[in-house]
């Protein structure tokens, strides 16, 4: 299969910021040598950071590569190495709102905390040096016959994920479509040759054949299997194959690790933005990443300002 898709989320459990989704499209001249791209790719990637690797990129699942104690760098890196793969490196904050989701120019201005934000970037990694080894990461996957095609998110502010809950009645069918919607967008930059699909399980979803239907209504979509570990799907699209698995641990596909990636660091943007805007206002005030107990502690410290600003409760928090 010559085009090999990944996607993922962050952000589907927290009260504050945006879910983020993302897809990763890598075309491939063969699969001679199998669909894992970490072997092919074995001199220009791995899968964790470590002194022996540091020429290597790190593409991984976020969880891996990013934590508060940890920081940005890695993920950045891997992030604004992928976006020069496929065009250029962003250069601020806006621009890879830009590239990776643009169509959230549109709705950005109407949260506060983004009107006239922005930032150089990056912000963590250093740009001489991913400048310096960017040419030898693009001729290690020439050489092994692998192009990262493109690099694509959404993301869905509270505003947006409310809506979108009331009229679809849970978040999990918000998460599934919004995610569909993005697979048929990059599905349309694929050639006319077979495409595989994985996607990090949806919750503790099994069955996504019905969703798949109500996404591409025209072909019959074919239920292979469906379990706890894995579901596969398969359909035509034009005289080409489509196969869409999803998974437990979809990030082991390199592609959705790329996808994870993305979501992580668009989603930090975007709660960096935040962040700024209520802390730069909030004597004292922690910033949150925006998760259970700390979200309503996060809610509760800004509360007088936020009525004194007459910020809607809907525009920043999410109901479920």
């Amino acid at each position: 299969m010559p085009y090999l898709i990944g996607t993922d989320e962050a952000g589907y459990s927290p009260h504050l910021g945006p879910l983020v989704i993302s897809a990763a499209v890598f075309w491939v001249a063969d699969l001679d040598a199998g669909e894992d791209l970490y072997p092919r790719l074995k001199k220009a990637v791995c899968r964790k950071p470590s002194r022996t690797s540091a020429a290597r990129l790190a593409i991984g699942d976020s969880k891996a590569l990013y934590s508060r104690a940890q920081g940005l760098a890695q993920l950045e890196r891997g992030v604004l190495a992928a976006l020069a793969l496929v065009n250029r490196p962003p250069a601020d904050w806006l621009d890879v709102w830009n590239m990776l989701d643009p169509g959230a120019i549109e709705r950005l201005p109407g949260m506060p905390w983004h009107v006239g934000y922005d930032l150089r970037l990056p912000l963590a990694t250093d740009a001489d040096e991913l400048e310096k080894r960017l040419p030898k990461w693009r001729r290690e996957l020439e050489a092994a016959g692998v192009r990262l095609v493109t690099l694509k998110s959404r993301a869905v502010f509270p505003d947006e994920f409310n809506r979108t809950n009331e009229l679809l009645g849970n978040k999990s069918e918000t998460l599934s479509k919004t995610t569909l919607r993005l697979l048929a967008d990059v599905l349309a930059v694929c050639g006319d040759e077979p495409v595989l699909v994985v996607c990090d399980k949806h919750g503790g979803r099994n069955a996504y054949g019905r969703l798949l239907q109500e996404q591409f209504p025209d072909p019959l979509i074919e239920v292979r299997r469906e379990g706890l570990a894995e579901s596969v799907y398969r359909w035509q699209r034009g005289a080409a194959t489509v196969e869409a698995r999803f998974r437990v641990g979809g990030e082991s596909f390199l592609p959705t690790a790329l996808a994870s990636m993305a979501s992580k660091y668009l989603r930090e943007l975007s709660m960096r933005a935040f962040n700024d805007f209520w802390c730069g206002r909030v004597p004292d005030l922690s910033p949150t990443a925006g998760y259970s107990k700390d979200a309503w502690r996060f809610r509760s410290q800004v509360e007088q300002v936020q009525t004194a600003l007459g910020i809607d409760d809907g525009l920043m928090w999410r109901t479920r």
